[in-house]
């Protein structure tokens, strides 16, 4: 099992890259093939609808084939193939079709490794285990910020991604060597299996609009408008962004490493994660009140995002208390389709919302309400969890 996770490490490594790296490449691909920030929200928010819609099936795959095959093959054929469409891209629909495969691959990475740490470990152990695959994987934010910078200046963006693809190709094919699936269990008779059981679990959907909206302000602005925010209000070249996407970068593994072993400090899944998103609401609403301030301000609330935006595996852990073995796969992929789904919705959604608020407002004033526009649906979320079961089995 130790063999399997440290491969899905690096294959997660490759995901969390290719879900930040656009806000590195933004400035490169507008002056040479005309792509905008707009399209690279929208490829980015494909990205992660792809990612969203294979979980289900991804889930069905786990709990039959194991997560060897599932991994390995999506990760080779839609990872590895979708680099390479990106590299030969000439314009927004080549970086899209691009994202749909490269999303489709990295799909089963993560929850991958989550079903074989709720096969093969204590359930205690699980927070910390997923928190930790997270904030280790998350050294894949810091290569897709200076590092792909400075490998874009000295040889180009398209070399740069043909590289990915082969990389890619390499670490799928070493799941399918050296990963090794956990022990099957054996459905319940009488019982199906389905992710509509996963549904019907007394107290599952209260997390639900959390889990839908934890995720969408750091993957969105660390993604894709963190770089366009930078150069519009403050002016920063290629350099400077890689820099502060860097911090931001570097506080997101910083806040996986400290959300997982918190739960055991607070003795509860729930007051961590909602004392957690609080702060990163508060966060937001700095973006959304002092947004032209000061470089300093914004990276550091920036980087604030990350942090506190970093407690998805809590949550998932505080899901994975309300199902049974028999619906480990389905349930963890279904969790994490739900939160997803809710950063492509937020995608899709922020490139209208920009182009109205930019009519008629300074840069300044127009980002700090696509910032108030990430803040709402967290809001929301938070007032639901409130009303959350602090957990479906106990934390043993």
């Amino acid at each position: 099992m130790y063999i399997s996770i440290a491969s899905l490490v690096g294959a997660y490594l490759l995901s969390q890259f290719y879900r930040t790296c656009l806000a590195v490449l933004t400035p490169v691909l507008g002056k040479e093939i005309g792509v905008t920030p707009g399209d690279l929200a929208v490829s980015l928010g494909l990205w992660y609808g792809a990612f969203a819609l294979i979980q289900i099936p991804i889930g069905e795959a786990l709990d039959r084939i194991g997560p060897r095959r599932t991994v390995g093959v999506l990760m080779a054929l839609g990872g590895g193939g979708g680099a390479a469409v990106f590299a030969m891209a000439q314009g927004p629909m080549g970086i899209h079709i691009a994202m749909i495969l490269i999303g489709a691959g990295c799909a089963p990475v993560l929850v991958g490794s989550y079903f074989i740490f709720a096969r093969s470990f204590k359930p205690a152990l699980f927070g910390t285990l997923a928190a930790s695959m997270i904030g280790a994987g998350s050294l894949g934010n810091l290569a897709g910020a200076a590092p792909l910078a400075a490998s874009i200046e000295a040889f180009g963006w398209r070399p740069t991604l043909w590289a990915l693809s082969a990389l890619t190709l390499l670490v799928a094919a070493l799941i399918l060597w050296l990963a090794r699936d956990p022990e099957r269990v054996e459905q319940p008779a009488g019982r199906r299996g389905t992710a509509l059981d996963v549904l019907r679990l007394p107290g599952f959907w209260v997390l639900l609009p959390l889990t839908v909206a934890n995720y969408t302000a750091a993957a969105g602005i660390r993604g894709v408008w963190a770089g366009s925010y930078l150069a519009d209000v403050f002016g920063a070249d290629a350099q400077l962004i890689g820099k502060v996407t860097l911090v931001m970068g570097l506080a997101m593994i910083a806040g996986n490493f400290a959300y997982g072993p918190a739960d055991k400090i607070f003795g509860s899944h729930k007051r961590v994660a909602l004392y957690g998103n609080a702060v990163l609401a508060v966060a937001l609403a700095g973006l959304f009140v002092l947004p032209g301030q000061s470089l300093w301000l914004a990276t550091v609330l920036l980087a604030a995002i990350g942090f506190f935006g970093a407690s998805f595996p809590v949550i998932m852990a505080h899901g994975r208390t309300f199902y049974p073995p028999h619906l480990t796969g389905r349930g963890v992929t279904l969790h994490n389709m739900f939160s997803i789904m809710g950063v492509a919705a937020m995608q899709f959604a922020s490139r209208p919302v920009f182009d109205a608020v930019s009519v008629g407002h300074t840069p300044a004033v127009a980002y700090g309400l696509l910032f108030a526009f990430f803040l709402a649906p967290l809001m929301i979320g938070l007032v639901f969890y409130v009303f959350a079961r602090d957990s479906g089995d106990g934390m043993s």
